[in-house]
């Protein structure tokens, strides 16, 4: 399961968002998106964990604080192709 997780304090690394999910699970992947520009947190990032405890994940972690931030966090929709 793919993973959104939107208001991340921009001091957050890979490795926090990491640790944040596998409380729940095995973590495939985690990944917090950078500006192109100037390799600074765009706030929100990436987690890939198995299904079941990617719904555990979301039902305790919605919502909840993280730096002095409410975090969002849903299921990822499928990216859209840009270059059209």
């Amino acid at each position: 399961m793919n993973i959104y997780v939107g208001n991340l304090p921009f001091t957050t690394g890979d490795q926090e968002l990491s640790d944040l999910f596998s409380q729940f699970g095995a973590v495939q992947s985690a990944r917090v998106i950078l500006d192109r520009e100037t390799g600074r947190s765009r706030g929100f990032g990436f987690i890939e964990i198995g299904d079941e405890d990617g719904h555990k994940a979301i039902d305790a972690l919605n919502g909840t604080d993280m730096g002095g931030r409410p975090l969002k966090i849903n299921e990822a929709e499928a990216r859209q192709d840009r270059r059209r």
